[in-house]
């Protein structure tokens, strides 16, 4: 919350989210109620909302950003991960399951579609200028790029090293920087050629 100037950090082991003071430099509150392995934390400011993505029972519980009281839940099949949002559209994106971008609006809460990807997603980014949404899936050994006005995959990268995990997009450069853990390397891709 670059505003309010927090920091929400998910504690997978202890089911709470920590809420930090950036200014005190001191954690402020600890949020754990309907927690189930925090995974995923991304904070929407338009609508004020903080999102959780729960991967021990797959829901995305949502509070409120300024009294931290729960305002709602989205149902995911299972292991509910990554959250990213979108601000341009408003939309927040849920990596989920054997294989799947969940598609959901921050404001009205409503399920917008879902994305087949070839396994489970472990790590993804979103275009905030452009159209794509690049995902590590370590168990198909690629990169899916998904355009996600279509909901759909329109490119998958078969990397040579195996086990990506992290990434990170730089958008204004076009790169995409991907952590491998077989050999453990990073590699930089250009995001128009692949």
């Amino acid at each position: 919350d670059t505003r309010g100037l927090r920091l929400f950090v998910a504690e997978l082991a202890s089911n709470a989210v920590d809420v930090i003071d950036l200014k005190k430099g001191i954690r402020s509150r600890t949020l754990s109620r309907g927690l189930n392995e925090p995974q995923g934390v991304v904070y929407a400011p338009r609508s004020n909302r903080l999102f959780v993505a729960n991967g021990g029972d797959g829901t995305v519980r949502v509070f409120d950003g300024s009294s931290f009281e729960p305002v709602g839940s989205l149902e995911y099949s299972g292991d509910a991960d990554n959250l990213r949002y979108d601000s341009s559209t408003q939309t927040v994106f849920v990596g989920y399951g054997d294989g799947a971008i969940g598609v959901f609006s921050a404001s009205g809460l409503k399920k917008l579609r879902d994305v087949s990807i070839p396994g489970h997603p472990e790590s993804f980014e979103v275009e905030q200028a452009g159209k794509r949404i690049f995902v590590n899936v370590p168990s198909a050994r690629t990169i899916a790029v998904i355009d996600k006005d279509k909901g759909k995959v329109i490119s998958q990268w078969k990397p040579t090293a195996t086990r990506n995990f992290p990434l990170a997009l730089d958008e204004a450069n076009h790169r995409l920087f991907v952590g491998f853990r077989s050999p453990p390397r990073m590699v930089v891709y250009d995001t128009d050629s692949g």
